[in-house]
């Protein structure tokens, strides 16, 4: 008789909580069906999930853990973090929101490197609360990168739009400076290696997007396009991965161009993530791709506007989480495949 295959452990963490974050994580899980797919272990308290449960009024039952270990298949599992109960000042940015975001964050990244969880799901923290002695990082991003083996890369991905930053949360002023031929082909490779491995994309066709207004105008408005950007791309074109541009960013996603390529690589963070989340609003991920773990977060922040409100959409918290899935088992198959050339010859006839 078979053995039953082990459902993925998703690690959660509960972000801040006078936002949405543990509230889109509930309705998540009051659909039983999501206990089909995954093993989701919230890292928190029971505590504060039982108070947010009620508040909202939603029907999600959980099964209270001391450690990881203990997570059961079928079942909502929360790990107590902390045995307090914190208070709850919805929309709110405080400090007490942030050391919890932190304690959540941190418990749940343990347990990822440690690899008692598959994948690591994060609901949305607030970046200048969670600052501490312990969190000096402009995100998620930055502080998974130290923690985590490799070489993060911001990756905003859909069904049918990835975009990757090659300078994340820089100021604008200093976005020119920070990029360089260096910097250039160690995003394009991640990108390029994370649509193979993660995504099953064969050849990737990727797009980068200029620096300044109409990618510089020949020197007309810039210089940095044509002196860094070109060559560049150029040379890591003629090593053999189909990296194209650069091309004007203010008319690249309007003209549809960006559905000629599997990924668009940005220059800078708003260049890249205003036309994602207009065109992917809801159902886009924040995917770090890069790391030698996965963890992937929903398209949204925390929410301060509409926290206790109840009117929180999960959806992309859903798509975060089959995101992070999918992703683990696709690696698992390309880690297979790669290291059998006799399974690497078949798959392709």
């Amino acid at each position: 008789m078979m053995k039953k295959e082990s459902l993925i452990k998703v690690g959660i963490s509960v972000g801040d909580l006078n936002g949405i974050g543990v509230e889109i994580i509930l309705k998540t899980f009051e659909d039983a069906r999501m206990l089909e797919f995954c093993t989701p272990i919230i890292f928190g308290s029971t505590k504060s999930l039982s108070f947010q449960r009620k508040y909202f009024k939603i029907q999600a039952n959980y099964n209270g853990v001391d450690n990881v270990d203990q997570a059961v298949e079928g079942k909502l599992n929360v790990v107590n973090v902390w045995k307090d109960s914190p208070n709850v000042e919805y929309g709110k940015e405080t400090k007490e929101g942030g050391k919890y975001a932190f304690l959540s964050l941190k418990a749940a990244t343990a347990a990822l490197k440690a690899d008692k969880i598959d994948v690591l799901v994060t609901a949305p923290i607030n970046k200048h609360n969670i600052q501490s002695k312990d969190f000096k990082f402009p995100g998620h991003t930055d502080y998974l990168a130290k923690e985590l083996e490799g070489d993060s890369l911001m990756f905003m991905v859909s069904d049918e739009l990835k975009v990757g930053l090659l300078t994340d949360h820089v100021p604008v002023t200093e976005v020119s400076k920070h990029i360089t031929p260096e910097l250039i082909k160690k995003k394009v490779f991640k990108i390029n290696e994370s649509l193979i491995q993660d995504f099953k994309i064969r050849k990737p066709k990727i797009a980068v997007l200029g620096i300044n207004p109409h990618a510089g105008d020949h020197g007309v408005i810039g210089k940095e396009d044509d002196a860094v950007l070109r060559p560049t791309i150029k040379e890591i074109h003629e090593s053999g991965i189909l990296v194209y541009g650069p091309y004007a960013a203010d008319s690249f996603f309007a003209t549809g161009a960006h559905k000629k390529f599997d990924a668009v690589l940005a220059s800078y963070h708003d260049q890249g993530l205003i036309p994602f989340k207009t065109l992917a609003f809801g159902h886009g991920v924040n995917y770090t791709a890069g790391l030698s773990k996965v963890r992937t977060s929903p398209d949204h922040g925390t929410g301060y506007d509409i926290a206790g409100k109840g009117e929180a959409d999960p959806a992309s918290f859903k798509e975060a989480l089959f995101t992070a899935i999918h992703i683990f088992k696709n690696r698992l198959e390309y880690k297979e495949i790669t290291s059998n050339p006799l399974k690497k010859l078949s798959s392709k006839l």
